[in-house]
């Protein structure tokens, strides 16, 4: 519980305006998160998901999907990289803000969530990587989602 509070103080603090200050600490505290919490299965089985996962997922996925030969190339124009990015910080919010999964399966999502705003910082300029790697980070998410939890129909980037 208390990391989904810290996802939505992530998230209501970029819709609030305190974009670069936020995503340079979301930047870091996604790096934290993956380096203390590695992506898990449920004993050998996807987690379960909601219905708020899946809309939120698959809205992030199809914005990935319909720009990735652009962004494997890295030519996406800065505008793009922004839109993209606003993007997946809606969808992310939405999934916090709807989503109810069991501990365990929330504590893996945190680590999902994590590195979609990251990306998002990424894409955005606010953090030290730059836009294209952002964008490659948001398919690496998005595929490391698919990997550990049940969504039916989910295809990888």
């Amino acid at each position: 519980m208390k990391a989904r509070f810290l996802a939505a103080a992530v998230v209501s603090a970029l819709s609030l305006g305190f974009g670069a200050t936020a995503l340079a600490a979301a930047d870091h505290g996604a790096a934290h998160a993956l380096e203390s919490h590695r992506l898990t299965l449920d004993h050998g089985r996807k987690w379960g998901t909601d219905e708020a996962l899946r809309r939120g997922m698959d809205e992030i996925r199809a914005a990935l999907e319909s720009r990735r030969k652009a962004i494997r190339a890295s030519s996406l124009g800065a505008s793009e990289y922004q839109a993209l990015a606003g993007n997946v910080e809606n969808q992310v919010a939405y999934i916090v803000a709807n989503c109810k999964l069991p501990p365990a399966a929330d504590a893996n999502l945190h680590v999902v969530v994590a590195e979609l705003v990251a990306a998002a910082g990424a894409m955005k300029g606010t953090s030290t990587a730059d836009a294209a790697q952002g964008a490659r980070r948001a398919i690496g998410a998005a595929n490391a989602y698919g990997k550990h939890f049940d969504h039916p129909g989910w295809k990888s980037l």
